[in-house]
């Protein structure tokens, strides 16, 4: 096979029009609650790490839609997650969202029912009890949560199945090179923004914004100034080339190690990586709809979503590194980078999300580098559509 028909046959691109979602999937409130209730509340969703919840009694409360999640470390060093609700009356248990508890109860701040740190019921303040009333009947709402490589999870489905390795993207690349475990938070950044969590998936699936939107990224991973995410995003990329170095395979430019302002890594550079994740300096794995992380070969970054309703998102950015760097060397310059890069793309979908109020715009049409974000939608109507048996058999 030539290089060119190689090219040919891995080109991923759509080869016909395929129109987006409409606009009301990123603008109704109804259809923000079928997002809710077929994805947020049926997938795994990383809240933390397992570092932000380290002593035994500490604890964070987390929000997923309308849902809060208490996850707590018991006396034994176990993480449990339960709904942060009492059995009693519905009251709110934690009203911090975190802390750690005085004694090894989580105690409700209305009418002082206890529950163990395993979520027994453990006293009732009342004289005397109703007959038939047996305290092993009201433990608190437990809710799934798994553990992976330093990372918490949780899942509100509680007749679910499947595990969080399971449900990362299948196109994801293996992180079993970086010490995830190990590696300690030395900056986190969060922000607001004003667009449906969807289109911040969608701006991530394509660079077809990169020449115009990120000036600074595109001449860190030169292929992105062209608007595409791989050499075989262009099925005639030998004829559209105008010089093909190496450099516009995909990775960073030549003497760039990793993201960081000046393109040079800033500290120890991780020992067990192969030479081509070296020479990619960008290992992406997504694990939709909460979160991505970014091995790059001198720290990890993560950038975790929470939907806040049909035009709001949450996102939370932490920059990782071994614990004996710090605080990291060059701290500033490797945060500068992301940073910038994260406010264009919060830019860029709140103008989106804006323009999408357009009555006569009922929906967009994909370009052929935008197969990703085609998937993306197939993937969205399936959970969707998975959802719809469960509901009309429940009315």
């Amino acid at each position: 096979m030539t290089p060119d028909a190689a090219e040919n046959d891995l080109y991923h691109g759509l080869r016909h029009a395929e129109a987006t979602l409409p606009s009301a999937a990123y603008l109704d409130p109804a259809e923000y609650q079928r997002d809710l209730d077929a994805i947020w509340y049926r997938r795994w969703v990383m809240v933390c790490r397992a570092a932000d919840v380290a002593e035994p009694l500490a604890y964070r409360v987390f929000t997923i839609g309308t849902q809060e999640v208490l996850v707590v470390r018991d006396e034994t060093g176990s993480l449990r997650a339960f709904h942060n609700t009492c059995r009693h009356r519905g009251s709110q248990l934690c009203t911090a969202e975190s802390g750690r508890l005085k004694a090894r109860l989580l105690t409700c701040p209305y009418h002082a029912w206890s529950y163990s740190l395993r979520g027994d019921l453990v006293r009732v303040p009342s004289k005397t009890l109703p007959d038939g009333f047996l305290k092993s009947d009201y433990p608190l709402y437990s809710v799934r949560l798994s553990e992976w490589r330093g990372f918490v999870f949780v899942n509100l489905d509680e007749s679910g199945t499947g595990t969080v390795e399971q449900t990362f993207d299948e196109a994801s690349v293996s992180l079993a090179n970086w010490p995830l475990e190990d590696l300690v938070s030395g900056h986190v950044f969060t922000k607001v923004m004003n667009c449906n969590w969807k289109i911040f998936w969608e701006n991530f699936n394509e660079c077809l914004h990169c020449p115009g939107v990120h000036k600074h990224l595109s001449q860190l991973v030169p292929i992105y100034g062209r608007g595409l995410m791989a050499r075989h995003d262009d099925p005639d990329w030998a004829r559209h080339a105008d010089n093909d170095a190496p450099e516009f395979s995909g990775g960073l430019r030549k003497g760039a190690e990793t993201w960081s302002e000046d393109g040079r890594s800033h500290g120890p550079q991780f020992q067990g990586l192969t030479d081509a994740e070296r020479a990619a300096g960008q290992t992406y794995a997504m694990h939709l709809p909460s979160m991505f992380i970014v091995g790059h070969v001198d720290y990890v970054r993560t950038v975790a979503l929470t939907p806040l309703g049909p035009d709001r998102t949450k996102l939370t950015a932490e920059w990782l590194f071994p614990p004996q760097e710090m605080p990291p060397k060059g701290l500033d310059n490797i945060v500068g980078f992301g940073r910038q890069v994260l406010e264009e793309d919060a830019a860029v979908c709140e103008l989106n999300q804006r323009g999408l109020h357009t009555r006569r715009h009922k929906a967009g049409v994909l370009m052929p580098e935008e197969y990703d974000l085609a998937r993306f939608h197939r993937w969205v109507r399936g959970q969707h559509a998975a959802l719809a048996p469960s509901v009309e058999g429940a009315g």
